[in-house]
């Protein structure tokens, strides 16, 4: 069981201040539950369209980025050739695993099923029409479902689309498009909101680490959304940060403070990285493991610690405000 499920067991018997909030229920495929691998440590690997093999006579080509995210998920990036024109696809998504070759994931409210089969990657949805609602993340009309060859090595670079990340994300009729690039020598965050009434400034942010996850929610109950970015230093430390946006009454955004945890002498005693944060209905709640005296970086033996924060107005900026903080023993 994974450190993130055995904590989500004690919080319902421990009863915790905090409960989980529905996920998209992801419907069943009818694809063959043919077994080709024990776990997908086997699937994570770049698969091409056979474009890729002829780029250097200018043909176009998408690129599918497999991750290893957890022992049930995996990470999705689809990219393209960028070097002649504007990217073909662009997404990032995760997915979860169904049986040993299957896994599935909701993209604009459609269930995508990728299927791994003797190096080859398909992509699909349940029904053949429901292939337009993809059509978002792709120009000129087109998709990226297909078939898709596993090679050896990294796509590329001179051609490929450089984003790193990249998510849309709305709610209460405002969105934001989060976005990562790899520039001269740094690494840029952009966020494009869109519906606000005055200002829809892109913000751009030299960054350092990478972009885990993006979230939103209306976090303190004033009907308008709060923007979460989850980043999560390079190296083994994988040290967390959490950069906020909060939209003020529909008109704008601005920045949203989160205060180090290194700032907490009690919470931050054991704290080596390793940071895992979710919003949970309107809390934001972070999740690291404890590290004793003696411990190395791959092998925290004090257990789990979570901290539940809540969003508040403060002099200068809204920020994060602890609330509660629970430590679990090692299950």
């Amino acid at each position: 069981m994974s450190t993130f499920k055995k904590v989500s067991l004690a919080v319902l018997i421990l009863g915790s201040l905090v409960t989980c909030k529905e996920t998209d229920k992801v419907p069943q495929n009818k694809i063959s539950e043919t077994t080709i691998s024990k776990t997908q440590k086997d699937f994570p690997g770049n698969y091409v369209t056979k474009e890729y093999h002829q780029r250097n006579e200018g043909y176009d080509w998408i690129a599918i980025a497999v991750r290893e995210k957890g022992p049930n998920t995996i990470g999705i990036s689809v990219r393209s050739r960028a070097d002649k024109k504007r990217p073909t696809c662009t997404l990032d998504t995760k997915a979860y695993k169904v049986n040993d070759s299957l896994f599935s994931s909701v993209v604009n409210g459609v269930a995508v099923m990728f299927t791994f089969h003797k190096g080859i990657l398909n992509i699909s949805t349940e029904r053949p029409e429901q292939e337009a609602a993809l059509q978002f993340y792709c120009s000129g009309g087109g998709n990226f479902t297909g078939d898709y060859e596993r090679i050896e090595g990294d796509l590329d670079r001179s051609q490929i689309d450089p984003t790193l990340f990249t998510k849309t994300l709305e709610l209460q009729g405002i969105g934001f498009l989060v976005s990562s690039k790899a520039g001269n020598n740094e690494k840029v965050l952009e966020i494009l909101p869109y519906g606000l009434e005055i200002d829809n400034s892109a913000i751009k942010l030299a960054i350092e680490g990478s972009i885990v996850e993006v979230e939103v929610e209306d976090l303190n109950s004033d009907g308008f959304p709060e923007l979460l970015v989850y980043m999560s230093s390079d190296g083994s430390g994988s040290y967390g940060e959490v950069i906020g946006y909060s939209v003020n009454n529909g008109k704008s955004i601005s920045p949203v403070y989160m205060p180090p945890i290194t700032q907490d002498q009690k919470l931050s005693k054991g704290y080596m990285g390793h940071d895992e944060f979710s919003i949970i209905e309107t809390s934001l709640v972070r999740r690291f493991p404890i590290y004793k005296d003696g411990d190395n970086n791959a092998n925290p033996t004090g257990g789990i610690r979570q901290i539940e924060y809540k969003l508040e107005d403060g002099e200068a900026s809204r920020l994060f405000v602890i609330k509660n903080s629970i430590d679990f023993p090692e299950l």
